[in-house]
């Protein structure tokens, strides 16, 4: 005939593997799905290669061209500049093409001012459809894990604790009795 102390230590014992069960079942349950591998891209034809090319192709020619305009306005810039301060130069002439240059800056001004706009215009619209739901999902997961907890907490930790704390009382009373060995 098992002891008592034997019983309780075979109750404990029991109850181990089922909270480690538990605990995995629970834990797969919360666990956020695994994506799916993704098959990787099919090779490119020689095709596909040869646009790829000519599109890089003529993005390199647009880049070399807008820089060769920006060297060529600096260049006419520098030449007007040069022959503007020639002592034989009227005053009123330096005035008109300075005039021109600032009316230039302001068109360059204008043109940036109205990307800027565009592009806020764009990541206020980013925030406003992507970021916000993001934030609103995340805030509705945390809330979630918070009830998780809660409940854990009220309906299993609270119970586990009761028992051992009942089980180790059982413990002591049975050794002031007596019946089972310090």
């Amino acid at each position: 005939m098992k002891s008592i102390s034997e019983s309780i230590e075979g109750i404990n014992l029991w109850l181990y593997p089922f909270d480690k069960l538990r605990t995995s079942l629970y834990n797969e349950g919360m666990a956020l799905p695994q994506p799916e591998q993704q098959p990787s891209p099919p090779p490119l034809t020689a095709e596909q290669i040869a646009a790829m090319k000519e599109a890089e192709r003529k993005q390199k020619i647009i880049v070399a061209s807008a820089i060769a305009f920006v060297v060529l306005i600096v260049a006419l810039l520098g030449v007007a500049i040069y022959y503007l301060f020639q002592p034989d130069t009227p005053t009123d002439k330096i005035r008109d093409v300075f005039i021109i240059v600032v009316a230039l800056e302001t068109l360059v001004i204008g043109v940036a001012l109205i990307v800027l706009i565009i592009q806020l215009a764009s990541l206020i619209n980013l925030i406003q459809n992507e970021v916000r739901p993001i934030l609103n999902a995340t805030n509705e997961t945390v809330n979630t894990l918070r009830g998780t907890a809660e409940f854990l907490g009220e309906n299993v930790v609270e119970p586990v604790i009761k028992l051992n704390g009942y089980l180790a009382g059982l413990r002591r009373m049975l050794e002031l009795l007596g019946i089972k060995p310090k």
